[in-house]
């Protein structure tokens, strides 16, 4: 894909970039729409190959390379491609960085586990590609800020994997919640069951010759190699993610931040328990956030709440006027006593997504703002990073919004990042 810019919209950019403003939405470099996104797909587990069948069924896109650290994925993901375009000419790697050193590469998609987020995604930035990466955003809070960082120094799109929010219901839910109809939102409920596995033990051994585990470690301590602590269950422990609350945080937490765009986080409280068995992620945990003038309640089990009970993921907004509790698909609104599904009344306001992956393809060619753009993402994201702080250290912490440090405790403060093992700092953080 090339992009064609004339003098007065290099200079508009150029201007655009001295102020540290080239991330928002600007118009004046597009591809001619024949034209294909090449992209190279970086971690190639289950979400991977979910990416390359999303992406690959896509006209505008063609697949260049796909890389994995186990040769097997990369193998499959090769043979998953060519099911879709058979004269596939796209090509293997183990390394990402090679990826990022070709110059026919206009983007990537990162699926790859929590820890290595970060540092892929700005390395990919500083290479000219755009980034489709998958949630949570980053393995801990500084992380979010170097990628916006990173993002406004070189001006490239980001859209984070948060795949419901393209969904007509959140859309809806947004519109209601934004005409005021429920009157202040002055408390809200999030909620995710489901318990970790139990993980009885680990089994240390030799890596699989198809594995290189030193570079699937990365930025994370060395440990021994147990396929227990790798791929798809690496996300029950907290030296590489946090279990299931970092795992569907974002997906429900997203509704909220869409619709009120909570600030000012004064206090963050944390209660739980660590999994049985050799995990150390919550088994359950429970956290309390108050904002400026918005508290948000976070529990393993719905509220006692009405239109609650049964809903394995959720969000219930208490306001002035009436309530609505939503889960991915559907919606209950309550005023005056009456329960109803929607309010027709109450305009469409909001564009409807074209889908998430295809909204990510748009932005790529008309350098405009995706739908799960990175700054938001940041700051939906934060909260969740602080809570798992609080949960480590058992206390309630006190946060300071504008110079994003906690007020009360030092070794909180060490926790907002986790230098990288010195041979996998790749970003020089």
């Amino acid at each position: 894909m090339k992009t064609n810019l004339n003098r007065r919209d290099f200079v508009r950019y150029s201007a655009l970039t001295t102020l540290g403003l080239q991330f928002l939405p600007f118009q004046g470099v597009k591809a001619a729409a024949s034209d294909k996104v090449r992209i190279a797909h970086i971690g190639l587990g289950g979400m991977g190959l979910n990416h390359l069948n999303w992406f690959a069924n896509l006209p505008e896109v063609e697949i260049v390379a796909l890389c994995d650290v186990d040769e097997t994925h990369a193998q499959v993901a090769l043979e998953k491609l060519k099911e879709i375009h058979p004269d596939t000419k796209a090509q293997l790697y183990s390394d990402f960085r090679k990826v990022l050193d070709r110059q026919d590469v206009d983007a990537v998609t990162i699926a790859t586990p929590d820890h290595w987020h970060a540092q892929i995604t700005i390395l990919a930035f500083q290479a000219g590609k755009d980034v489709y990466s998958e949630k949570p955003l980053s393995y801990a809070k500084r992380e979010g800020d170097l990628m916006l960082n990173a993002q406004k120094e070189t001006g490239k799109i980001f859209q984070l994997g948060t795949q419901i929010h393209a969904g007509d219901n959140y859309h809806r839910v947004a519109e209601i919640i934004q005409s005021g109809i429920l009157g202040k939102i002055k408390t809200v409920h999030l909620w995710k069951t489901g318990e970790p596995p139990l993980i009885p033990a680990l089994t240390y051994q030799t890596p699989p010759p198809s594995l290189n585990w030193d570079m699937w470690l990365g930025p994370a301590p060395y440990s021994d190699y147990a396929p227990e602590k790798c791929h798809f269950s690496y996300r029950y422990f907290l030296e590489y993610s946090g279990g299931v609350f970092q795992d569907f945080w974002c997906h429900i937490a997203d509704i909220v931040w869409w619709s009120i765009a909570p600030e000012g986080l004064k206090k963050v409280r944390a209660n739980g328990e660590k999994s049985d068995g050799v995990g150390d992620t919550p088994r359950w945990i429970d956290v309390d956030f108050k904002f400026k003038k918005l508290d948000i309640h976070w529990t393993s089990v719905p509220p006692d709440l009405p239109g609650a009970a049964g809903r394995h993921i959720g969000a219930y907004f208490i306001g002035t006027k009436g309530t609505l509790v939503c889960d991915y698909g559907s919606r209950e609104i309550r005023i005056d006593g009456k329960v109803m599904e929607d309010i027709p009344e109450i305009p469409m306001t909001i564009v409807r997504s074209p889908g998430h992956q295809q909204n990510f393809i748009d932005a790529v060619k008309s350098r405009s703002q995706p739908e799960s753009y990175l700054e938001y993402a940041r700051n939906m994201t934060m909260p969740m990073h602080l809570a798992l702080i609080s949960f480590k250290l058992k206390e309630e912490l006190k946060w300071d919004a504008k110079k994003e440090l906690f007020k009360n405790s030092d070794a909180a403060n060490q926790l907002i990042f986790r230098p990288y093992r010195e041979k996998w700092n790749l970003i020089g953080a």
